[in-house]
């Protein structure tokens, strides 16, 4: 019906645009949209239709707009309201003719109420955080939304959270993707029947709008497209245009969230043919649309595709489906697109013109047909659509809005098939964009979302050729960057590669088809269509055969490679996505006996690509010299096919085997890789540069290995249990190029290798043998064996985290395969092998992880040295997993020496591969062996342990697998008639093991020792001699380099192999051997190398029984062992031969060899009865003790290496204790400054960068090494125990006010308001936010040796962590932290001595002392340097702080700031100090915080300063303390502020002026004498405060019972008294008038008892007491003695002298007998408070608030944070920033206060401070914690530098998971957060973390 109303709009006459008025726009949108929606739900409603079709034409034309984006500033100037104004008009009236004439919002939630769909769908975009749950996926893609997540039950699920990279959508309710059991609660409801049906009239008007919307959309992108010019990518223009059209599309995007009922009706738009065909044919009178068609087809046309109307040619639109002959289909026709083909795609060919052109054609002819890359015939608004969002290179709103639709099954279906149609345009257009990475997101973000379905994948298979499409672009793809392979035959090969060079490659560019290609293969039912179709297989090996032999390496022989490429790692991404994974894939569907079909298949194409292969790069035998590829993937493709077949399919392997020639040929390239792999681990490639190095690495990493080596030693494994034993062993040695070692003589020329690189080439190929021979990862082990074994050798190496031993262990890349990572086995395998080790806290800051290490079992039965070796990426790794295994076995106490690796056991060969077992029982293998035993024996050069190792272990592999016992009997006789041809009888190892052989002639250079000796001198011998030479000449030349001789025959290679090797005639030899030497070196035969013949009468058993002397070093070690215990020759496995050195393993083949044959055991007998010295005694006994002594020599001075180690370990360790004690202060040692040996005169410092000692000097100032920081830490302290706990919801919030430092705050301006400025900053201490804090490491130095090592500092810039200019540095000695040197005050310990001792004046006379030396003015010392110094340094002081911290006058720079500024420094460290130990003295001295302290010399430089400001004398507080004054007219001065009343003052503060005041060095009874003046005031204070505390009643009921004591005896000392008396006193004013309201919250309820009144003054009293006893400590030494909490007071004030020493401590303590009073105490009680009455008269309120002081400050505490990281996360990395309102890319939040920031975001810098920088200083004073929430980790800021601390929460194996990549759950760890806030209060942040970098202000 709209149809028909469309066509009729479309062909009906147009009414002219000027018939309808101008102000008809404007009517009354609503009432139209009504009369419309009347009209069209009449039966008949033509005239409706006409009526809404005209009104469309004219609010959606097209023209208006696009003149607009051509030349916007014009059409704005003319005032067309600006671009915008049209469109937004277009827009009101669609919503307006959707509603019908009603409201918009109430039309949505109308429509939304009938939404059927039982999908999330949600569509995301990159960077949201979404999950993915592996126990509830089907396809690995599976994801979904954190709310149907969290919605959902996934509790002990394998789950973790993920960045989506690419984007996606939420698959809950899709039953395709995942199971039903991980739906969430919303999409658990299969909702279809319950939903209602959509009323007809609801949605009839969008039927009728959403045609021509979307056309006008489709119109927009016509003409907004202009193509690129040649040269200027145009993609600022295609911005433009998506700008312009951003409206339009988030109005369709917000109709998808309408829900179910919405989407139907868009679909029926999108994919409605015949409305398309009307109003896009372009056929129309409208020139408006004519050109916008016209525009289209050009489009099309420079697209490279054809608008198949224009040629009559194709028969091929819908091929007819599964017919895959090669291109049959058309190409009678196809020729006219090749042309055409050609010149399209010019732009990609890259110079490489006439080779690509070459390949294209050969393409042409063989892609299936060219209608796939060609051809495009749009026939809905859903296929055009998709095109104009691939041609603007994927915008992302019309991403969402085609996935959003994506619930819809009808348009998931159409849309999947526009994809499908659409895919080789795809291509195209993501080969030429210049933002591949975007587009490739974009790309898969859609692809994903379509191909994961298998049903829908298996659906499009069938019905568009997806197969073959997919195949035919990726070829395609390929094409356009090969290049002629070099392999082999430069000149002549016709094989091409692509060229890892290339954009294509380098970029990953073909990642999003690869990844689809990957996706779909993993759906059974597709895959088999794959396997089935012969065509296709054909396609895709040709495909394969590109990458075979890409990124040849040329070995380097004359110079250093000028430039390293770096595009292995290119090549290597490519082989493993590009072929790999597909194969992987493919393997992962051939698993039982059915499918053997599909295996022959795939073998036979890949052979026949094999085959095409080696013709195109003509090999014939030879592989070329010094090249290597490491990419051979149809190798691999055949070689894991073969392993499937034979493992799950019940295959007989020789049923898919070639014949021996192409197995000859098959070996070659992958024994060349392994003899590459051994030439670059002996740096014969070191002129390749690095990158050669990383790609022998990258070939066996954990993530290629099992694509790449795995697979070429299996075929190695196959080839060699088919070929001729002797055949291959020689072509193993001849490969590794190590022929020429294996003579007997003592000296070799070896023609192609240099002598250095001899030994460990010789390694290579014995260690390969090992590992070809034991390995079993494809011959019979079980999935699980192999999981365990792989295991096994990574924790070997070394103990691992979980997420590292995931990574490191080769999972199948095919995610469906079922080992996967994390499975249930993976757990099971991992618990049953390991122990977990929970991560520790070392002091020394350095975060630990939990690992796992291996348990004791492993180490004793299954560590497997070759499975390590053969999957160590660093050699180190070998040698580190021998050393734990030593290290073990030394522990356990099972070997004490130096082990070998054991042997291991190996699985049971499965029956196909028997044959490998031959290899070692082949005389060419034992004549190796023998030679080189005898080699070790004589000591030949370039034999190593090593060697002896592999050569023992290859022995013990032959007699493990000998193959049947052979009868004795027939073996009797041994006599030299026997072997005629050879060395040895027989091919069985345990046979020839007896067999000796006597003379053996060698070819020797003339300068060897061998030829000096006659030959032997009895006749017998001579005939012997002489029946060797005319006998074997065979033997010798095979010794000296016979295998390369054997190797040479197969160049006749159409003879049988077989018969050749057997053949012994020495002839043959001669004939043949110049043909070897035509690639090498010169022949062998060259004129300096003499015949001589050796002695040797040696057989391999008399061989290793002289090695077994040898080795223990003493003659006749071995004693045969059956001959005292019989029964060892019945259960032969004895634990004691399983681990041990070489002695052992010796001992445990000759035990073998004699359990395997009688005749070897009575040999071995004989030998041993015999024990002849070895061959020529003297010179052997000499070389013997030679090696003896060698050997001893060594072992000597490794012990003595060892003792000296130790020592200096030893040495270090006591240095790093007493120097560098930054957390374990226990081991405190005194430093050599405190004043402790009374009989030295002076005080020595030792300078540690001159080394010299001496006392410090006026003129040569020695300074101890300190690091100043400001430090907001006592400003945390709050009131309350609770630590308070981050914030994660939105109620929480955290109030600093009740913060130390705010309350400090409070009371300074409150006094400020009330009082005299001056007498003010005398009252408080400043320094609780931005106190400046002094530590150091206790070293000094001279401080001119300072000023020298900065400025070498400053001329050597390494890249230090801190800014010399700004005069950091490390301490010289101990590498701590520093930015400032103090000086040490030049003084002698005696005087401080008679300072100490006490007098016996009065108190009186000290109060008088006190005040005269306080009243004489500090003249500054005159200009000494020290006094320089001492300048410098404050300065230093002033400057770690910022102003605000320092200024808090009301005039600016006034001297009582500078005063104020400095008693509170030494208020500050004092308190701090206070903090460290704990908040109390109980501790005494041995206290964690008795830390090198460098107060006392702080105490000089303050004092110092201090004494320049001399207060007025009347202003002195001393007065006010100790003298009682007469009254004055007080009251005359009433127009000035009054000074602070003396009961405001703070005690603390006034002990430090009048310390800080008096002449330095102190003497002991000023000392005090002060603190017992001051105590008075202090107890004074509590009374009071607790007198305001009482209620009315408590207070009169004192009042009358302290006045009957008032005239008692004590009652100066009683707390009674005096509590009454100030209560009196107190009354006169009106402090205790008004008690409110408010009052009530400050009067306790309860009734105070005497004990709760002691108690509470003994807590006001206490803080000032511990800080005045900390004083005496440094400035006396004095010892803090240690106590109960309870006696803390008691202790305390008999130390500091205020209690009588004749006090009895019978009755209980009671605070008032410390009171000295120095004038009769009511007197001056009456006077303090007479000051607080007259302040009272007017200001009650604050009166009485200034009285209470709160003193007990709770120690500081970071904020609380949750038990889980989910909490924190989900509610942070949502939240907006306060200042743009956008979420920010990198939140942080402060865990000092809580305060949540943006850490480097533009929004909240501050001239040039980001926000973290900005907080850290107002929050910390430069001291800033922040967790960064995206990444779970904790950055510190200190000043101008930062460091990333590490991670306080770890996941459930105890490891960090920074960045969240691995998503898993994650929890507090206790522990380090304990670590983390001990060293923000310890304020060592510098010293523990090393890594500190600059921040620039940017964070």
């Amino acid at each position: 019906m709209a149809a028909a109303a469309a066509a009729a709009a479309v062909g009906g006459p147009q009414p002219p645009q000027s018939e309808l008025p101008a102000p008809g726009l404007a009517l009354d949108k609503a009432a139209t949209a009504a009369h419309l929606k009347a009209a069209l739900s009449r039966p008949d409603n033509r005239a409706g239709a006409e009526e809404l079709q005209a009104l469309l034409e004219r609010v959606l034309s097209a023209e208006r707009p696009l003149a607009a984006v051509a030349d916007s500033e014009e059409a704005a100037a003319a005032g067309g309201g600006g671009p915008g104004a049209a469109e937004e008009e277009a827009l009101e009236w669609c919503k307006c003719l959707l509603a019908g004439g009603g409201g918009y919002e109430e039309f949505c939630a109308a429509v939304r109420a009938y939404d059927p769909a039982a999908l999330c769908g949600l569509v995301w975009t990159a960077n949201f955080v979404a999950y993915r749950c592996r126990t509830c996926g089907i396809s690995p893609c599976m994801s979904l939304c954190a709310e149907c997540f969290h919605q959902g039950d996934h509790t002990g699920h394998d789950f973790n959270m993920f960045r989506s990279q690419a984007g996606g959508a939420c698959d809950c309710g899709d039953s395709n993707v995942m199971r039903e059991s991980g739906f969430c609660r919303r999409h658990q409801i299969k909702s279809s029947s319950t939903i209602p049906c959509v009323p007809k009239d609801l949605l009839m008007m969008s039927e009728f709008v959403l045609p021509r919307f979307i056309f006008c959309l489709i119109q927009y992108l016509r003409e907004g497209y202009n193509e690129p010019a040649a040269d200027v990518p145009s993609e600022k223009d295609l911005n433009k245009v998506l700008q312009l059209l951003e409206p339009q599309i988030s109005f369709l995007e917000d109709l998808t969230k309408m829900g179910g009922a919405m989407r139907s009706v868009l679909t029926q738009v999108l994919t409605n043919q015949q409305n398309y065909k009307d109003l896009t044919s372009g056929l129309g009178e409208n020139a408006c649309a004519k050109k916008s068609h016209e525009k289209y087809l050009i489009a099309l046309k420079s697209s490279g595709l054809t608008y198949p109307e224009d040629k009559l040619v194709y028969g091929i639109q819908e091929p007819s489906a599964g017919t895959s002959t090669l291109a049959v289909q058309g190409f009678a026709g196809a020729t006219g697109t090749l042309g055409q083909l050609d010149s399209s795609d010019e732009e990609d060919q890259d110079g490489s013109q006439g080779l690509g052109k070459r390949k294209r054609v050969k393409l042409s002819s063989s892609t299936k047909d060219q209608s796939i890359m060609d051809v495009l015939k749009h026939k809905s608004f859903l296929e055009e659509l998709l095109f104009w969002t691939i041609k603007y290179e994927f915008p992302q709103k019309m991403v969402t809005f085609l996935l959003n639709m994506l619930p819809d099954q009808e348009y998931k279906v159409a849309f999947t098939k526009t994809f499908v149609q659409h895919y080789a345009f795809i291509m195209k257009t993501l080969k030429k964009s210049h933002e591949s990475d975007t587009m490739s997101n974009r790309i898969v973000h859609i692809s994903v979302q379509l191909f994961s379905n298998e049903e829908l994948a298996r659906q499009v298979t069938e019905e568009c050729q997806l197969l073959d499409i997919m195949v035919t672009v990726l070829l395609y793809m390929m094409e356009s960057c090969l290049i002629k392979s070099e392999l082999q035959d430069e000149e002549n090969s016709l094989h091409v590669v692509v060229n890892c060079g290339e954009a294509l490659l380098k970029n990953n560019t073909y990642w999003p088809l690869v990844s689809d290609f990957i996706n779909i293969l993993s759906h059974q039912s597709v895959a088999k269509r794959f396997l089935e179709d012969h065509g296709l297989l054909v396609t895709w090996m040709n495909f394969v055969s590109f990458f075979q032999g890409m990124n040849l390496n040329k070995r380097e022989l004359n110079e250093h490679v000028e430039f390293e490429s770096q595009t292995y790692y290119a090549a290597f991404a490519a082989e493993l996505e590009a072929c790999a994974q597909p194969m992987w894939g493919l393997l992962s569907h051939c698993k039982v006996r059915e499918t053997q079909e599909y295996t022959r298949n795939v073998v036979r194409y890949c052979l026949e690509a094999l085959q095409d292969w080696f013709d195109a790069i003509n090999f014939v035998d030879e592989p070329a010299p010094n090249q290597v590829t490491f990419h051979l993937p149809l190798h691999r493709y055949y070689a894991m096919f073969l392993s499937k077949a034979v493992k799950c399919q019940e295959l007989d392997l020789d049923s898919v085997l070639p014949d021996q020639e192409m197995l000859m040929k098959l070996m070659i390239h992958p024994l060349q890789i392994q003899a590459s792999l051994a030439e670059i681990h002996s740096n014969m490639w070191v002129r390749n540069g690095l990158q050669i190095k990383g790609q022998a690495m990258t070939y066996v990493q954990s993530h290629f290995c099992n694509s790449m080596i795995d697979p070429d030693i299996y075929l190695l494994q196959v080839c060699a249990s088919r070929l001729d034993p002797d055949y291959f062993i020689s072509s193993v040695f001849e490969r590794f190029k190590v022929v020429d070692l294996l003579t007997m003589a003592s000296q070799h020329q070896n023609t192609v290798l240099d002598a250095e690189h001899e030994r460990s080439m010789l390694e290579g190929a014995l260690t390969f043998l090992v590992i070809l021979l034991s390995l079993r990862l494809h011959l019979g082990m079980s999935d699980d064996e192999i999981l365990r074994a792989e295991m096994v050798a990574q924790l070997c190496m070394n103990d691992r985290t979980h997420s590292s031993l995931l990574d490191l262990i080769p999972e199948n890349p095919n995610p469906k395969s079922g080992i996967i990572p994390g499975s249930y086995s993976f757990e099971s395998v991992l618990s049953a092998v390991a122990d977990f080790k929970a991560p520790v806290f070392e002091p020394g800051g350095s975060m630990q992880q939990g690992m796992y290490t291996p348990k004791a079992e492993v180490w004793d039965q299954e560590f497997d040295p070759v499975m390590v070796i053969l999957r160590t990426v660093y050699r180190r790794d070998v040698q580190s997993a021998m050393d734990r295994y030593t290290a073990f076995l030394k522990q356990s106490g099972k070997f004490p020496g130096n082990p070998w690796p054991p042997y291991k056991k190996r699985t049971p060969l499965h029956p196909s591969y028997k044959g490998l077992m031959r290899l070692l029982h082949c005389k060419t293998l034992h004549i190796v062996l023998f030679t080189l035993l005898y080699k070790i024996l004589m000591d030949h050069q370039n034999l190593s342990e090593h060697v002896l190792c592999m050569v023992l272990y290859l022995i013990e592999l032959g007699l493990e697998n000998s193959a049947d016992e052979e009868s004795d009997e027939e073996a009797s006789v041994c006599g030299p008639e026997r072997c005629h041809d050879s060395w040895f009888p027989g091919s069985n190892l345990v046979s020839n093991m007896r067999h000796f052989i006597n003379y053996v002639r060698v070819r020797v250079p003339e300068t060897a020792p061998e030829v000096k000796r006659d030959s032997p001198p009895s006749t017998s011998s001579d005939s012997v001699g002489s029946l060797q030479s005319s006998r074997r000449p065979k033997v010798l030349q095979r010794e000296n380099s016979g295998t390369a001789q054997v190797f040479s025959l197969v160049a006749e290679r159409r003879k049988k192999f077989q018969e050749i090797i057997n053949r012994s005639s020495s002839e043959a030899n001669q004939v043949v051997r110049p043909k070897t030497s035509n690639k090498w070196a010169a022949p062998g035969s060259a004129p300096q190398l003499t015949t001589a013949i050796l002695e040797i009468k040696e057989s391999i058993l008399s061989l290793l029984i002289k090695l077994h002397h040898k080795l223990s070093g003493k003659q006749n070690s071995y004693y045969p062992p059956w001959l005292d215990d019989i029964e060892i020759l019945i259960q032969p496995e004895i634990p004691k031969y399983s681990h041990g050195d070489g002695i052992t393993a010796v001992e445990r083949i000759l035990l073998k060899a004699a359990l395997q044959s009688r005749m070897n055991k009575r040999i071995i007998e004989e030998i041993c009865r015999k024990v002849t010295p070895p061959v020529p005694p003297k010179k052997i006994t000499a070389a013997e003790k030679k090696t003896l002594d060698k050997e001893e020599r060594r072992q000597k001075a490794r012990e003595r290496q060892q003792k000296l180690l130790a020592e200096f370990a030893s040495r270090q360790k006591s240095f790093m204790e007493t120097a560098m004690d930054v957390d374990s202060p226990e081991n405190d040692i005194p430093m050599e400054i405190t004043t402790a040996e009374p009989q030295v005169s002076e005080a020595v410092y030792d300078c540690v960068i001159c080394g010299q000692s001496g006392p410090s000097s006026e003129d040569r100032p020695t300074g101890l090494v300190v690091l100043l920081q400001a430090s907001s830490v006592l400003g945390q302290c709050r009131d309350n125990i609770e630590p308070k706990t981050l914030p994660v919801t939105e109620e929480e919030q955290i109030y600093p006010w009740d913060t130390c430092a705010a309350v400090h705050d409070v009371r300074l301006s409150l006094l400020q308001r009330y009082f005299k400025d001056s007498s003010c900053l005398l009252a408080v201490s400043i320094g609780w936010e931005g106190g400046v804090y002094v530590q150091t490491c206790g070293h000094t130095l001279h401080i001119d040796c300072h000023k020298s090592y900065m400025e070498s500092l400053r001329n050597d810039q390494v890249l230090q962590g801190f800014s010399v200019d700004k005069g950091e540095f490390t301490c010289p000695l101990c590498r701590q932290f520093a930015n400032s040197v103090l000086p040490c005050y030049p003084g002698s310990n005696v005087e401080s001595n008679l300072w100490q001792r006490p007098s016996n004046k009065n108190v009186q006379d000290l109060i008088k002392e006190v005040e005269e030396l306080q009243g004489q003015p500090g003249a500054f010392p005159s200009e000494t340097n020290l006094s320089k110094e001492m300048e410098s340094v404050m300065k230093d002081i002033k400057n770690t702080t910022q102003k605000k911290y320092r200024d808090y006058s009301k005039t600016p720079g006034s001297p009582d700031n500078d005063f104020l500024f400095m008693y509170s420094v030494a208020r500050t460290n004092l308190e701090l100090e206070l903090i460290h130990r704990g908040g109390n003295l109980c501790s005494g001295g041995a206290s964690t915080a008795g830390k090198r302290s460098c107060l006392n010399q702080l105490f000089h430089v303050l004092a110092l300063h201090m004494r320049l400001y001399s207060i007025d004398s009347e202003f002195n507080p001393w007065r006010k303390l100790t003298q009682l004054e007469e009254v004055n007219s007080q009251l005359g001065n009433e127009e000035q502020q009054p000074e602070v009343p003396i009961l405001y003052h703070d005690v603390t503060s006034l002990l430090l002026i009048q310390i800080l005041m008096m002449p330095q060095p102190l003497r002991k009874d000023h000392f005090t004498c002060i603190v017992k003046v001051l105590f008075t005031l202090l107890y004074t204070q509590a009374l009071a405060a607790l007198s305001v505390k009482c209620n009315e009643e408590d207070r009169s009921a004192w009042k009358h019972t302290g006045a009957l004591k008032k005239n008692t005896c004590d009652a100066e000392k009683s707390y009674k008294g005096l509590l009454s008396f100030v209560i009196s006193e107190l009354s006169k004013g009106k402090l205790y008038h008004e008690e409110g309201t408010q009052e009530c919250a400050m009067v306790s309820p309860v009734a105070w008892s005497p004990e709760s009144m002691e108690k509470y003054l003994q807590d006001f009293c206490l803080p000032f007491l511990r800080i005045t006893s900390l004083l005496q400590h440094h400035l006396f030494g004095e010892d803090l003695p240690s106590c109960q909490e309870e006696e803390e007071f008691s202790i305390l004030s008999s130390c500091l002298g205020l209690l009588p020493t004749f006090y009895q401590t019978d009755h209980p303590f009671i605070s008032a007998s410390c009171l000295d009073w120095p004038v009769p105490a009511f007197d001056i009680i009456s006077q303090w408070c007479s000051e607080i009455n007259s302040f009272t008269e007017r200001h009650a309120e604050q009166g009485k608030a200034l009285l209470i002081q709160e003193s007990r400050w709770k120690l500081p505490h970071l904020l609380q944070l949750p038990e889980n990281y989910n909490t924190i996360f989900q509610y942070y990395h949502r939240k907006t920033c306060s200042v743009c309102t956008k979420v920010p890319k990198d939140p942080a939040v402060c865990l000092v206060c809580g305060t949540f920031v943006c850490l480097k975001g533009l929004c909240c810098k501050q001239q040039s401070y980001c926000e973290c920088v900005l907080h850290s200083q107002n929050c910390g004073a430069g001291t800033g914690i922040f967790l960064l929430i995206n990444a779970s980790v904790i950055i510190i800021i200190r000043g101008h530098r930062f460091c990333l601390w590490g991670s306080v929460y770890l996941d459930a194996h105890g490891e960090e998971d920074r960045d969240l990549r691995r998503g898993k759950p994650l929890y507090i760890c206790k522990e380090r957060y304990k670590v983390l806030e001990q060293q923000w209060i310890s304020h060592t942040f510098d010293h523990i973390n090393k890594r500190w970098g600059p921040h620039y202000n940017g964070l």
